[in-house]
């Protein structure tokens, strides 16, 4: 078979299983309102659909429009992205919500390119908004993209070099169906996540299978192809829950490390597990507290977090105080107060079950 009838092949049976087979259902399949897409796109970055999918709705409920977005405060939206990790997006969201309210007078841009100048939206979003939104031919490459190519045309190209991702955009595009475009990437995207899956896909029922590469060479679970071993950095986090006068002492996290605009306790980092029954002599925990006149209530059980790049292990040390913590840049809140502040999923995580404890002391 020469390429021009293969690729023939694979868009007609794609778009046929989509037309008679293809029952995923989720809630902006066919959305046209391209910021209901964009925020669609900017919470399944890095984030599986039944994870997002409840964040989606909340979004949606919380800001049906982008002014509502743009015009709600930081601490609001990013309380209610909590637990979805990766918050570089979440201030990318803000920042272009703002631009679009108040630059574009609330109307998304209906251009391939200035849609991929908008913080936030790489070549994969700035097409997911022009071939759906606008029905723009614009490739969609996503991870079942690439794993449905490097399966059916046998590329062992890997899907991590810049080689690669030109050689899966380039063919992306030479397969794309120039007058359904938006119909065509979401088939291709869904064909991915429910046959050709990345663990025990359907190859027996599935309609390309008879010219399926990978299949006919027995390579689909080599298919495809990942150069990069990501090499995880530990770190300990020791996280000092201070109590003064029905107070705890919080922080908002700065710029340049993770968790950024997200609110935390006192912390102590160190790059080993620390001796928690020398809590008490420690130097540190005195300089904090500016005394040894303190009283430790409760030590928690290890937290763990695993970040792309790294490995967030730590405790949370609950501490009463007999004067007022200061000069140390943290800030004394309710419990009321502290439950409507944004924290990381390693905090959240404490918070939801912080009755749970060691009890050492």
């Amino acid at each position: 078979m020469n390429i021009s009838n293969r690729n023939q092949f694979f868009q007609e049976q794609l778009l046929g299983w989509n037309q008679q087979n293809n029952t995923r259902q989720m809630p902006w399949k066919g959305e046209k309102d391209p910021y209901k897409i964009w925020l669609s796109e900017i919470i399944l970055q890095q984030t599986r659909v039944q994870q997002g999918l409840g964040y989606y709705n909340r979004f949606i409920a919380t800001f049906p429009t982008v002014h509502h977005l743009a015009n709600a405060s930081e601490t609001t939206i990013f309380k209610l992205w909590e637990g979805l990790g990766y918050y570089t997006r979440c201030k990318n969201l803000i920042a272009t919500a703002k631009f679009i309210s108040q630059n574009l007078n609330g109307e998304f841009p209906d251009e391939y390119e200035e849609i991929l100048n908008l913080k936030g939206i790489g070549p994969y979003t700035a097409a997911a908004i022009a071939s759906f939104g606008f029905n723009l031919p614009y490739a969609v490459v996503d991870g079942n993209v690439f794993r449905v190519l490097a399966r059916y045309f046998g590329i062992e190209t890997a899907t991590d070099t810049t080689q690669g991702k030109l050689q899966f955009t380039l063919l992306a595009n030479d397969l794309l169906n120039k007058k359904q475009p938006g119909i065509y990437n979401q088939a291709l995207m869904d064909f991915g996540a429910v046959v050709c899956k990345p663990q025990l896909p359907l190859c027996i029922d599935c309609v390309l299978s008879t010219k399926c590469k990978a299949y006919k060479n027995d390579t689909v679970d080599r298919l495809p192809v990942k150069e990069k071993k990501i090499i995880k950095k530990a770190r300990w986090f020791y996280y000092l829950v201070i109590e003064y006068n029905g107070k705890q002492y919080v922080r908002k996290r700065g710029a340049k490390d993770i968790w950024e605009n997200l609110y935390e306790f006192v912390l102590i980092e160190n790059e080993e597990a620390l001796p928690l029954e020398k809590l008490r002599e420690l130097q540190l925990v005195k300089e904090i507290l500016g005394s040894d006149n303190f009283e430790i209530e409760q030590i928690s059980p290890v937290y763990k977090q695993l970040l792309t790049h790294q490995t967030i292990q730590g405790q949370f040390i609950r501490i009463k105080i007999t004067k007022q913590l200061t000069g140390k840049g943290y800030e004394a809140f309710t419990p009321a107060e502290i439950d409507k502040l944004p924290f990381p999923k390693f905090i959240a995580a404490y918070l939801k079950d912080k009755n749970v404890s060691l009890n050492l002391f």
